[in-house]
């Protein structure tokens, strides 16, 4: 009986051997495009911001951490001290205010879109899940053309305006922030309208339906309930549309004509115009940076919550 017992163990260890083998096997794709295409070229850029710029593009392999003191201080030309410039960080802010105002107000207009689709009869909600996917079936680039066609002085809305007498001349609202805002809003809106159905489709309407039983307010159930109950979507949405929002490269870049720089248009200057590359890494990181510190501190104090929830 021992023998047979000693047997079997090592079969079912055997098994659970090649069972993590075939695991191991299956991941390899998933990390090869990982390290090649995630983590090499963030390498490259890490190696890149603690080099020296070319005069004329690209790097000279001498070690130095000008780009970072650079990002925060300007050289005097004449006695070559240090002087605060803030000019960067100005931009960083105003990148961050724009990305939380679309935050904001896709979260305004998201909302409701994914109460109204989850409560729609489940043989509708996979047409309604359609149409909000039908901005991914053309380029970014292609929308943004269209919504300066649409917001330009010679488009629709100034050309109907002036048709309707409401105005005598055309409304400026290419290549100004209300521009660069509506652009992000319209690229990203799907992004929180997705995860917020996800999450009020689960919801379980009985609960509602218990809360307006106990004479709660609409108000009160909104809050005490919903809100509550489609927290995931609302954080993954909020992620989803924040993050993208803050380094966006080409909405800014067309709807803001390069008059109202944002981080993505100004690490692209110092890859092309600027011809300092260092620079160009040494901001990159310092977004990517501050964007991890930000979700650490989201998800440390999550976790914080939740043991003293629980």
């Amino acid at each position: 009986m021992a023998g047979e017992s000693t047997t079997a163990a090592e079969i079912a260890l055997a098994s659970q051997k090649r069972s993590a083998r075939r695991h191991q096997l299956l991941s390899l794709p998933s990390v090869l495009i990982i390290t090649l295409f995630g983590i090499l070229p963030l390498l490259v850029i890490l190696v890149y911001s603690f080099l020296k710029a070319a005069p004329y593009g690209g790097v000279e392999w001498k070690f130095t951490t000008d780009a970072y003191v650079n990002f925060l201080f300007q050289r005097d030309i004449f006695d070559d001290t240090l002087q605060f410039a803030p000019d960067y960080l100005y931009i960083y802010l105003r990148s961050i205010l724009f990305a939380l105002l679309t935050t904001v107000i896709c979260l305004l207009i998201g909302f409701p879109t994914a109460y109204f689709m989850a409560t729609r009869p489940p043989e509708q909600r996979s047409w309604w899940v359609l149409l909000i996917t039908i901005p991914f079936w053309s380029n970014l680039l292609v929308r943004t053309l269209a919504i300066m066609f649409i917001i330009r002085d010679e488009g629709v809305i100034n050309t109907l305006l002036m048709h309707w007498h409401v105005i005598d001349k055309p409304i400026t609202m290419l290549y100004t922030n209300f521009a660069i805002v509506l652009g992000l809003l319209y690229s990203y809106l799907p992004f929180m309208v997705l995860p917020l159905y996800s999450s009020l489709e689960k919801l379980d309407f009985r609960l509602v339906e218990a809360g307006f039983d106990l004479y709660a307010t609409k108000r009160q159930v909104l809050w005490r309930i919903i809100i509550p109950m489609a927290k995931p979507g609302i954080i993954a949405g909020c992620l989803l549309v924040l993050i993208p929002a803050i380094g966006a490269y080409v909405t800014p870049l067309i709807l803001g004509g390069g008059l109202h720089l944002m981080i993505g248009d100004l690490i692209a200057q110092q890859f092309g115009s600027g011809r300092n590359w260092p620079l160009g890494a040494a901001q990159a990181l310092i977004l990517m940076a501050a964007v991890m510190c930000a979700l650490f501190a989201y998800v440390r104090n999550s976790a914080t919550g939740k043991m003293h929830h629980d």
